[in-house]
């Protein structure tokens, strides 16, 4: 079995504790399209009677519950529809999932975590090119130390290390967001772009240093409640944001370049912002060759509160009448060499990526280029028709 295919068995991609949790995503069904589902351990059930969108159901005022009190049709046993979810094995018989989000615009918060606030900084530094990295890496740490994490953004502290750098010639964009007031908040994709577990991400072809961002990602309401949380990759090319940030759309936004899954886990009794603010995060890269690459770390460290992050995303300044999922940031900032001393990590297609978090399970995705996966092609229009076919636009949610 590979490495994708043991990614894509209940007992790994659910949450351990899977049969307490309330889990929602959507599958594709032949004839049907894209369908909004719970997921158990055992089966995949069809919630289109409960809303016809992702969107609607967390607009519910209590989602889980409304789930849990629905009596959803089966549509498939949860080991065959996972299976069936591998990029180079969809049955058409068969479901398969897709990602859990539809019209939910895709957010993103970044620089929240010391270690990547300071690759940010290197890879600006470095003008994209890895070779450089190491050393700037050493000329960075020597004036600004690692020990970020004790400085509260926004602070009088941070404004003073601000005036401390700026004076040294150290100052940068990457920091004014990482320990300034006002958070990096960026549209990562457009909704209905996201890929789901077990497909492949996408990089530029022209890109030759690029890396996983395992995420945790807030499913937010039209309110700007939290209503639950699901993993994500960020999928990032390093050499194009740091030859200019202005690059960030494409740095950021190719076809494939944003996964989300494999389900949204709904709040709960069991499970609260609390809880996730203690999620613990592994993330495995897998490649071709052999290479092997792990990490881990704690949503703990994150410097701005997740909902904090909410705030200034939405707020009376800005709206989401959908809903929208927000990337929390990145944890991880992989360095390991991977093609020679010096070079640090970057990706080659045929990586598998896993993501992991106990109360989330895993998300895992095999890497290509973007061109060469395949074209996105169903969007909102196309969402619409088939709700429209199945007689289910309009339909109040219940």
């Amino acid at each position: 079995m590979n490495d994708l295919a043991s990614s894509l068995r209940p007992g790994t991609a659910l949450p351990q504790d899977a049969a307490d949790a309330t889990l929602v995503g959507r599958a594709w069904v032949e004839g049907q399209g894209a369908v909004l589902v719970r997921i158990t351990p055992e089966a995949v059930f069809d919630l289109s009677g409960l809303a016809p969108t992702m969107s609607e159901l967390l607009d519910l005022p209590e989602p889980a519950a409304a789930v849990r009190g629905f009596a959803a049709p089966r549509i498939g046993a949860t080991a065959a529809v996972l299976a069936n979810s591998a990029w180079d094995a969809h049955d058409p018989a068969l479901p398969w999932l897709l990602a859990p989000c539809d019209l939910q615009a895709i957010k993103a918060a970044g620089v929240t975590f010391v270690a990547s606030m300071l690759e940010r900084v290197i890879e600006e530094q470095a003008r994209g090119d890895a070779s450089r990295a190491e050393s700037v890496r050493a000329a960075v740490v020597a004036v600004i130390g690692e020990n970020l994490a004790a400085v509260r953004p926004g602070s009088p502290e941070a404004l003073r290390l601000k005036d401390v750098l700026i004076a040294q010639g150290m100052w940068s964009q990457y920091l004014e967001v990482g320990i300034g007031p006002d958070a990096e908040v960026f549209t990562k994709s457009q909704p209905m772009s996201a890929v789901g577990t077990g497909a492949e991400v996408g990089l530029h072809p022209r890109s030759e240093w690029n890396n996983p961002e395992p995420e945790v990602v807030l499913a937010v309401d039209s309110r700007g409640q939290v209503k639950g949380a699901a993993l994500g990759n960020d999928v990032n090319l390093r050499d194009f944001e740091g030859r200019s940030a202005l690059l960030l759309g494409k740095a950021k936004d190719n076809n494939g370049s944003c996964a989300i899954g494999p389900v949204i886990r709904l709040f709960d009794a069991r499970f609260g912002i609390d809880v996730l603010r203690r999620c613990e995060l592994a993330m495995e890269v897998r490649g071709p060759e052999g290479f092997v690459l792990r990490g881990s770390s704690s949503l703990a460290k994150i410097s701005r509160d997740p909902l904090d992050l909410v705030a200034q995303a939405r707020g009376s300044t800005h709206q989401y009448p959908d809903g929208f999922m927000l990337f929390l940031g990145t944890m991880f900032a992989p360095t390991q060499d991977r093609h020679g001393p010096g070079q640090g990590f970057t990706h080659v297609v045929g990586d598998v990526v896993t993501v992991q978090a106990p109360a989330l399970g895993t998300l895992a995705n095999r890497v290509n280029t973007s061109d060469r996966i395949p074209p996105w092609t169903y969007g909102t229009g196309a969402l619409m028709r088939d709700l429209a076919r199945r007689g289910l636009l309009g339909a109040a949610a219940t």
